[in-house]
């Protein structure tokens, strides 16, 4: 089965072609500048991208320049539309209405429509890629893989906020949390990779990129993650703050004079990283920046270690135990020098990487000695297979 996967952002849009049964990626790419002037990067498995400039007012020519390319008579990885036999949606917001992924019809929009609230920034963006899709690919099954949705596990000790009930009963303020299918993902393939039960399981994943989220994954299910209502809580990011005191943001609002949304565009795009370092958001720039001695570079990026760290104590604790902890996403992939800062900090817990399985390229590998009590693992993450998978999966009928 051919699956077509598409992330819809509100100026972008990510595509791949997937063979679901080999998960073989067929081709990928990337629309960008959508609602200004348009482009589109393709690159079919094993040939050099291609950059097009192509009007692209709204995404309906967006996904009509996708189906182009990937049918192209040159170089498309499909002959026609025909081959294509699902396309599978991210969606940022299910709330508590999707437990799993769903095949998209009218009425599951308007229900992800009353999400939007929740996620005004993603869930209008993902409905007009669906509805874009819909109208240019008729009759062709759509699915919605939801962010929110691996999270519904969660026990409400766990995602219930401690503030009046009534905020919970009349407007659904809780902890949903986010990067599901990514933790879906690496939860599963570390199993895979480690010829482990994972019904039999204890893993926390780290999934630390310019976004980043912690989950504790109990016997296969989430119990506990990081992100909260919104992707702002928990871990030190690229530009958001993660956790702090409310009256903080109170008392920084009063003495700079922001009203609310002001405030939060602080919290969500000048803080994390970019705010401590007053370099970058660029993980890279700063790496590079502490390693020539910037005392604020090598600041946040002691403090991104160290939050990791006391959320993977937390799940430890959380869980009565772990067998596993899996890095995952950008820099959790790439950074052999994080996982270390993050580990120096999980010795109680009989944590011991081996230096040179920490050292090399991203791939599924296990980087703790043989002595560590728990086993740490680099998993990088695939969030387009796994929409992949429920698509093939929700449409077959299996």
């Amino acid at each position: 089965m051919k699956i077509l996967v598409i992330n819809c952002g509100s100026s972008s849009l990510k595509y791949q072609v997937i063979d679901s049964e080999s998960e073989q990626v067929l081709c990928k790419g990337l629309c960008e500048r959508i609602g200004i002037d348009g482009r589109i990067v393709y690159q079919k498995e094993g040939l050099d991208k291609e950059i097009t400039d192509i009007p692209m007012p709204t995404h309906k020519e967006a996904v009509a320049a996708v189906i182009d390319a990937i049918t192209n008579a040159k170089t498309g990885a499909i002959a026609s539309l025909d081959e294509i036999d699902a396309v599978g949606h991210r969606v940022v917001h299910g709330g508590e209405k999707f437990a799993a992924s769903a095949l998209i019809t009218d009425e599951m929009i308007k229900v992800v429509e009353e999400c939007n609230d929740l996620a005004p920034l993603h869930n209008p963006a993902n409905i007009i890629g669906i509805n874009a899709c819909r109208e240019l690919m008729p009759g062709k099954p759509q699915v919605g893989v939801f962010d929110t949705a691996f999270h519904q596990t969660m026990p409400q000790e766990a995602y219930m906020y401690a503030v009046p009930y009534k905020y919970y009963e009349q407007y659904g303020v809780r902890r949903y949390g986010f990067h599901g299918t990514s933790h879906s993902y690496v939860s599963k393939r570390v199993c895979e990779f480690a010829n482990a039960d994972i019904n039999n399981s204890k893993i926390i994943v780290c999934h630390i990129g310019n976004g980043a989220s912690c989950c504790a994954v109990l016997n296969g299910k989430s119990v506990d993650t990081s992100m909260g209502l919104s992707p702002l809580e928990g871990l030190v990011m690229g530009t958001r703050s993660g956790d702090i005191d409310p009256s903080a943001v109170e008392y920084m609002a009063k003495k700079e004079g922001l009203d609310f949304a002001g405030v939060m565009n602080v919290l969500n795009k000048e803080s994390g990283a970019l705010g401590i370092s007053g370099i970058s958001s660029d993980f890279r720039d700063l790496i590079a920046a502490s390693g020539e001695g910037n005392k604020r570079a090598k600041l946040a990026m002691d403090m991104i270690a160290y939050r990791i760290a006391k959320y993977v104590g937390a799940y430890a604790a959380a869980m009565n135990g772990v067998d596993m902890i899996c890095f995952t996403a950008g820099l959790g992939e790439n950074n052999a020098g994080l996982r270390q800062a993050v580990c120096d900090h999980l010795g109680f817990m009989g944590v011991e990487l081996d230096a040179s399985r920490n050292d090399g390229p991203s791939e599924d590998k296990l980087i703790s000695s043989d002595s560590s009590k728990v086993k740490v693992f680099v998993i990088p993450t695939n969030e387009e297979v796994m929409i992949a998978r429920d698509t093939a999966a929700i449409v077959s009928g299996k």
